[in-house]
């Protein structure tokens, strides 16, 4: 079974089982009007996944191998979907807008742009060098991913498995750079633009203690720093990353994700502080909750573990997104 058929099996049997004993199948006493709500939720899989804020299909910061929004079987042009989230990180903030679209099932295609807020850098930067910076950059994300191989393909137990790449753009850390007369090219800068490769397989265990539970794991290939928020190096770190969804209920899903980051990049330190001014990566982690609201509307909240982003440290994130699928 196809994991979107899966899970909108879930939400479509707890629709009928929900609806009063004459409405059954078979009993003529059956209202039309219930009937059509009924056959119009058919038609509709559940708004799974949600989006990441790198505009593919995932949870928050990861991906699932799961396409978004690829309509009933045989369908050739699925309708897009739209989300918007905001990630509260202390002193750093980001705001991404996404849409994806999916073709034939198997392609999904995905624009995401994000605002990432530099929060107290601009001071720490001016402290110690006299120099003023911009307190913003803009990353671009375009992004491919074919499902490579169905789940449960050959009859076989096997997880979906999809292979992606997203092609990023950064606009503002150029800037950056040359006003600091190319500090950043000292510790590992090389440009503003970077592809991320990834390979993803999720596996569905539809009955796990009588509830649906997500697996996945993931192999990301990438050279960005602070995923491309800070630019990119010029040579490729392989990373895991990885996800567990678990269905409370028909309409109420809880997730962790865990995201390995690589440190492309030197330190450079704060002389003023005695701290730095960009510090080492850390990895990332967040737990959340995703409320289903009707078959287009998901509404997200999480909160996340960030470790140190350039100079501070952000280990109590939230975020949030409103995700609508066409």
């Amino acid at each position: 079974m196809k994991a979107n058929t899966f899970l909108w099996s879930a939400v479509a049997a707890a629709q009928i089982l929900t609806l009063p004993l004459t409405a059954q199948a078979g009993d003529e006493t059956v209202s039309p009007k219930e009937t059509k709500q009924v056959a119009a939720s058919a038609e509709k899989a559940p708004p799974l996944p949600l989006h990441t804020i790198e505009g593919v299909g995932g949870i928050v910061i990861t991906p699932v191998a799961y396409l978004v929004n690829p309509g009933p079987k045989d369908t050739t042009l699925g309708l897009p979907s739209i989300s918007a989230t905001f990630v509260n990180a202390g002193r750093k903030n980001i705001e991404a807008a996404a849409i994806t679209e999916t073709l034939f099932g198997r392609v999904e295609l995905g624009y995401s742009g994000s605002r990432f807020g530099l929060g107290s850098l601009g001071d720490d930067v001016r402290d110690a060098t006299n120099i003023g910076i911009r307190n913003d950059v803009y990353l671009h994300n375009i992004s491919a991913r074919v499902l490579a191989l169905p789940e449960n393909s050959f009859e076989l137990p096997l997880p979906a498995i999809t292979v992606g790449a997203t092609y990023k753009i950064n606009d503002g850390i150029s800037q950056i750079n040359n006003t600091l007369g190319g500090a950043l090219t000292g510790i590992g800068y090389k440009r503003d633009e970077g592809v991320d490769f990834t390979l993803t397989a999720t596996k569905a265990f539809p009955k796990v203690f009588g509830r649906p539970l997500l697996l996945t794991a993931g192999l990301r290939l990438s050279e960005a720093a602070q995923l491309g928020y800070l630019g990119f190096g010029n040579s490729y770190r392989a990373t895991f990353e990885g996800n567990i969804a678990y269905g409370i209920t028909n309409w109420l899903w809880l997730a962790g994700e865990f995201r390995g980051k690589a440190n492309p990049y030197q330190q450079i330190a704060n002389p003023v502080t005695g701290g730095h001014l960009v510090g080492t990566e850390d990895n990332w982690w967040t737990v959340g909750a995703a409320f289903v609201i009707n078959p287009h509307s998901t509404v997200t909240v999480g909160w996340g573990h960030f470790g140190p982003v350039l100079n501070t440290t952000e280990n109590k994130g939230l975020a949030v997104q409103a995700k609508y699928e066409f």
